[in-house]
């Protein structure tokens, strides 16, 4: 198949002209060639008897393809892990075929010229791993991480720091300050062609998102030629709004970017997107697993091949072929009134017909697709989303689910039965509220635990209300307890307040019990949404993790017991060990809640006053429980708040790139530091770009000449 190529660097009011070029022009010695991909995840699901390989067999083939394409790199976007604390095998299994595909005697074609020391600042050995005599590296893997795999602890540390330890891939894009975020390019040059990796590992939305408001985050340009640089940002945040907060508009992105690759979406819309406002490019590679059982998961999963030369670039998708089939469904009862109605004799049984002929069907579709793909996973996920509203009654998921368990993958989880959601009832009268109505989620409202400790407490009584913490605060702590297995997290952030409430009401002199409430309710409000609340939080985490260690507790290896069960977005089973879960909605993902760790600090001594039974903690609470016991040991009732120009092409074809033959190049020059200029994060840019793009999904190659 003929690529597309290169469009050539012309004046805007040629902006369609494409001029085409031969193969041997495309990869020379001035392109680079990058193979992306986000959201490998690979450990999901790793005990389940069918789906266990999975991300195993993905890496697989992904490191197979970057080195059958002879890419220059390869670009990761964050949740390489899906485990925080990676099991022994999920380990062992990464590192094996890192050392495979990775590592060999083809040559490096790039040089990195800017200061690795700042480029690499979380490991020991702060240059890029082709650069170390003892390793001979032919393909470097460039990562930062995601919110799966974060770093956490008391060093932190995260599963990419034992692979950058290791010396098999580059982790950049750490970010240790909480005050203000710095983002220092990895600046690439081969042959002509000059480019500037930004980095951004994965941080709390709400925190991101206020930074880049107060204008905390600069982004570091180059201070020589600036405009000949190609700038590529990959980034791994909420790209949807989910709240308020919650999400990082593409708009706080500087302008001089001209392709920003976003992790953390688990849709796959990897062909680049124009944002008219900044004038740069977004491509979204997806997942390459399916790690919840929600339509953004049911679209096709690709990784790119991203070739660069000067400002121009080129994007060809690449179809995965061992990702295991996925077909989704929604059927409307109350919309087959022909057929039945809650009236009709043995409904229950019609309903039940009508739902296996809708399976049938897509195990049909599931097997033609399937033929001619012997890398495909034979037995398809198939869900079925039945909406029973208007009165009908559900049948035996359970029995139903058994016809079809040798021909699915998930025949736990194969029905889901949902009822729209009915208007909200009126919250004036608190004292009849039912928070097991609040508390109680379902998949379609798509909550995390932070969201449902908010809304717990925004619908609750005076008299349960937070007196010593903010909702944030025990929203985190929660979702330390859920996410990470921190037992201690709620416990140690309570105490941790209540020893600097004390402390703060000593050197103020209160003494009246009024004084006393009114002090500690503008303490605590005077906290709210600043560093200082995010500063307690992170320490009463750390303790957490101290008192842990101290305990016997082991930081890096994962439980090896445990059923696994289905990571879905409709509230399955939870599994007994805990697993990491997405905050997402009805984009793609889970809605599980984001887990974050803390940042590098050193652990604290214990507070005073703790009993030595403070050490042994309940094994088993539910989130119901979590949240609702510090609510209930408030002793205080206290109020609640709630570019140069540059011309783009796209290849949307399916097909394999052909493997150009690489020779070696001369010895590789020492790297030398670059100067830089700041650029604020809401600075911008006069320039302008024009771009010619075919973004159809056929295979049909762009070959229009003028």
């Amino acid at each position: 198949m003929t690529d597309k190529l290169f469009a050539d660097h012309l004046p805007s009011v040629n902006r369609s002209r494409i001029i085409m070029s031969s193969e041997s022009t495309l990869d020379d010695e001035d392109t680079f060639k990058i193979l992306i991909a986000t959201d490998v995840h690979i450990g999901y699901l790793e005990k389940d008897a069918i789906r266990g390989n999975d991300s195993f067999n993905t890496l697989d083939e992904i490191l197979k393809c970057a080195k059958t394409n002879q890419v220059d790199f390869i670009l990761l976007g964050g949740d390489l892990f899906h485990d925080n604390k990676p099991s022994r095998k999920c380990l062992h299994k990464c590192i094996t075929m890192l050392r495979k595909y990775c590592m060999g005697d083809s040559p490096v074609r790039f040089n990195i010229v800017s200061d690795q020391t700042v480029n690499f600042n979380t490991t020991q050995f702060p240059w890029v791993n082709y650069q170390d005599e003892n390793l001979n590296i032919s393909i470097p893997v460039f990562s930062i991480h995601g919110n799966h795999d974060d770093p956490t602890g008391a060093e932190g540390l995260c599963a990419l720091d034992l692979l950058s330890a290791s010396g098999l891939v580059n982790h950049f894009g750490h970010s240790h300050s909480v005050e203000s975020i710095e983002i220092s390019p990895i600046l690439l040059q081969k042959g002509s062609t000059k480019l500037a990796l930004y980095g951004l590992g994965s941080i709390p939305d709400e925190r991101l998102y206020r930074m880049f408001v107060n204008n905390q985050v600069t982004m570091l340009r180059p201070k020589e030629d600036q405009d000949e640089w190609f700038n590529l940002f990959t980034i791994h945040q909420n790209r949807s709004k989910h709240g308020p907060t919650n999400y990082i508009p593409e708009q706080f992105l500087d302008d001089f970017l001209d392709l920003v690759v976003w992790g953390h979406e688990h849709e796959c819309l990897i062909a680049p997107t124009r944002n008219e406002q900044q004038l740069f490019y977004v491509t979204q590679p997806g997942s390459s697993v399916a790690t919840s059982l929600s339509p953004g998961e049911a679209t096709k999963k690709h990784i790119g091949l991203l070739r660069v030369k000067g400002r121009k670039m080129n994007l060809q998708k690449i179809p995965l072929k061992t990702v295991r089939q996925f077909f989704i469904q929604d059927v409307v009862l109350s919309d087959y009134e022909d057929l039945f109605t809650p009236d009709t004799p043995q409904v229950t049984k019609k309903v039940a017909d009508l739902c296996y002929a809708k399976v049938a069907e897509m195990l049909e579709k599931a097997e033609r697709e399937r033929l001619g793909c012997p890398l495909t996973p034979e037995k398809p996920l198939i869900r079925l989303r039945v909406d029973y509203s208007g009165g009908f009654e559900v049948f035996n998921s359970s029995r139903f689910s058994q016809k079809f368990v040798d021909c699915v993958a998930n025949p736990k989880d194969l029905v889901h039965f949902l009822r729209r959601r009915e208007q909200k009832e009126d919250i004036k009268d608190e004292a009849n509220i039912d928070y097991g109505k609040l508390v109680k989620t379902t998949a379609a409202e798509g909550l995390r635990v932070e969201d449902l400790v908010k809304q717990y407490f925004e619908a609750a009584e005076q008299k349960v209300q937070l007196s010593l913490l903010t909702e944030q605060g025990m929203g985190k702590a929660i979702q330390e307890f859920v996410d990470k297995d921190e037992k201690n997290a709620i416990e140690d952030l309570i105490t941790y307040q209540l020893e600097k409430t004390q402390r703060h009401l000593q050197a103020r002199g209160v003494t009246t019990e009024q004084d006393i409430d009114t002090e500690v309710r503008r303490f605590r409000d005077s906290k709210k949404n600043t560093t200082e609340e995010e500063n307690d939080i992170r320490e009463a985490i750390n303790r957490a993790k101290a008192h842990r260690l101290e305990c016997g507790g082991d930081p890096d290896i994962s439980d090896e017991f445990g059923d696994v069960t289905m990571d879905s977005d409709e509230g399955s089973a939870p599994s007994p060990a805990p697993t990491r879960g997405r905050g997402r909605g009805g984009r793609g993902r889970g809605a599980q809640g984001r887990g974050r760790g803390a940042t590098a600090t050193e652990p604290k001594p214990r507070g005073r006053g703790r009993s030595q039974k403070s050490s042994v903690t309940t094994q088993s609470r539910s989130i119901m429980q979590a949240f609702q016991a510090p609510s209930q040991r408030a002793s205080r009732t206290g109020a609640t708040k709630s570019y140069a120009e540059e011309e783009v092409t796209i290849d949307d074809s399916d097909e394999d790139t052909p493997v150009m033959k690489a020779t070696r190049p001369p010895a590789r020059p020492a790297s030398s530091s670059s100067s830089f200029t700041k650029h604020s994060s809401q600075s911008q840019s006069q320039s302008s770009r024009g771009v010619a793009f075919d973004d159809s999904d056929d295979d049909e190659p762009l070959c229009q000449q003028y």
